[in-house]
């Protein structure tokens, strides 16, 4: 409920009341001017990026490697967008974060971790080809045993970070 309160009313209110400011400051006009512009740029730039991420993933599929690192990147690009096209100072700010590739690097990197970390407290349930992934705990590299699936092939996927 926390986060939901965070999320739709908060963050909202923030932006509004930075919107006002800004407004009072530079003008209405200019302002709406400012949201029409950071959206229109980062748009752009979301599907610039979005297109490059897709060419790795397609690249990454057919040399029979999982593309994890770029499919991260891709959900990355995405949230990045919506917050572009949302108006507000805040969400721009974020957006252009995700956006920027070495911060993209830190937010994947986090991000990464506590999908791993779900996974090994089971709060987050892994499927290829039907049957379930289940999880190398970091201290412990041997797979856990599957008595549920005995001849489910483990796979303990490691994302690839790339700079760019």
């Amino acid at each position: 409920m926390g986060r939901l309160l965070f999320l739709f009313v908060l963050i909202p209110a923030v932006e509004l009341v930075l919107l006002i400011k800004i407004g009072a400051a530079i003008g209405a006009l200019e302002t709406i001017a400012l949201i029409v512009i950071t959206g229109t740029v980062g748009a752009t730039l979301a599907r610039a990026q979005g297109l490059s991420v897709l060419h790795r993933v397609q690249a990454e599929t057919a040399a029979g490697r999982v593309p994890t690192a770029s499919l991260l990147d891709g959900v990355i690009i995405l949230v990045a967008g919506a917050l572009l096209i949302t108006p507000g100072v805040l969400t721009d700010i974020v957006g252009f974060l995700c956006l920027i590739p070495w911060t993209r690097l830190a937010i994947k990197k986090f991000v990464w971790s506590h999908i791993q970390r779900g996974m090994v407290q089971g709060r987050f349930h892994v499927h290829v080809g039907g049957q379930p992934v289940q999880p190398t705990p970091p201290e412990d590299k041997s797979p856990p045993p599957n008595k549920k699936y005995p001849s489910a092939r483990v796979y303990d996927v490691e994302p690839e970070y790339d700079d760019g």
